[in-house]
């Protein structure tokens, strides 16, 4: 093995193993790490969704920011770019968070999901792959949203997403009260998975290991597989191994590995909907280049058009609750199935229109 996939490897383990540690520490059974239910606790910590059971400023999400940033600032990878069919790419985030949130999970957590025991996760996989495999024939046809430029003039645009995470993190630690009705800065949920979560500075910074880390790995699930039926090239897939057995490991450790369908935390056994929800997941994050996790990165090392599909994202997770899309352990909603449809029709459209043909 060489040095570049003995680092994708660690990489994973390293994610893995730090996954199960939150569980332990605090966070949700399952969700040592998710990017789409974290964000979905920031959205409702926001005030921009009501349901009072996620509600919680996730400091891996700010770690995660800030780390990638670090990772990309210091190796001389960060500059402001974008203008790439920017508000395309905003419906495409919002669309690929009801898909998760449909599912319950992002493709980071369907792994960890996996390594817990939840077949459903196995489930989610198969619609993910094919979401993909969807993507690729698009690729394949011609999809380009268009190439992003490099800001000539003022970097600023490339670093509003890290002002965001570092304002974000000061009112989380410093408490200001700005909003009496809350009791504090911010909605917190008092029971529920928004009330579970691991200390805060070990949160962030295992948040902050992990951007680092993805963003030297480059880290993407969908352009993992995209990669391997492209160019089957699976180095990438190799990392996401690693986040398997390294979660695996640990939760069979501190008992956490329960394997079956039934009863697993924060996931409902709707099959259909656990496979064209990540369906959908796959499908978006092809065209826009990168699953949630790796729009973040993106964002962080100063791509306005990621950071534009992870306000997408939080569109998606405002929508998803205040509108009763997202799922819950006890399953789907009608509602949520129709959007998961309609949103496959939608994302399908933009794979075909955006295709270039020739004259």
């Amino acid at each position: 093995m060489d040095r570049e996939r003995a680092f994708l490897v660690a990489t994973g383990l390293i994610i893995g193993i730090l996954a199960a540690v939150l569980v332990v520490m605090g966070n949700p059974g399952n969700m040592g790490f998710c990017i789409a239910c974290f964000l979905r606790d920031i959205t409702g910590a926001l005030g921009f969704q009501r349901a009072g059971v996620v509600q919680y400023v996730r400091p891996e999400i700010l770690g995660l920011v800030i780390g990638a940033f670090v990772a990309a600032f210091t190796a001389g990878e960060f500059r402001s770019r974008g203008g790439s069919s920017t508000l395309v790419r905003f419906f495409l985030g919002m669309f690929m968070m009801i898909g998760a949130l449909v599912f319950l999970g992002c493709p980071l957590r369907d792994i960890l999901r996996i390594g817990g025991g939840d077949l459903n996760a196995v489930v989610g996989l198969a619609g993910f792959i094919g979401g993909v495999l969807l993507g690729v024939f698009f690729l394949r046809k011609g999809f380009d949203l268009g190439a992003a430029r490099t800001d000539k003039g003022s970097q600023v645009g490339g670093y509003i997403l890290i002002a965001v995470a570092v304002v974000l993190l000061i009112m989380l630690v410093g408490g200001f009260n700005v909003n009496p009705e809350a009791g504090g800065p911010l909605f917190f949920s008092k029971e529920g998975p928004g009330s579970m979560h691991a200390p805060l500075w070990i949160s962030l910074g295992a948040g902050l290991l992990v951007g680092f880390l993805a963003q030297k790995a480059r880290l993407c699930l969908s352009g993992g597989f995209r990669d391997f039926f492209l160019i089957r090239e699976y180095g990438m897939l190799l990392a996401y191994l690693g986040i398997l057995v390294g979660v695996m490991a640990l939760n069979i450790y501190f008992g956490n590995f329960r394997l079956g369908f039934a009863d697993q935390p924060i996931a409902h056994t709707n099959h259909i909907f656990n496979f064209l929800g990540l369906f959908l997941v796959g499908l978006s994050a092809v065209l826009l280049g990168g699953c949630p996790l790796r729009q973040i990165v993106l964002g962080s090392e100063g791509d306005t058009d990621a950071a534009t599909a992870v306000l997408g994202m939080v569109a998606g997770a405002a929508i998803s609750h205040n509108f009763l899309l997202a799922a819950g352990p006890g399953g789907t909603t009608p509602w949520g199935e129709a959007a998961v449809i309609i949103g496959i029709i939608v994302v399908s459209f933009i794979g075909w229109a955006y295709r270039e043909v020739e004259a």
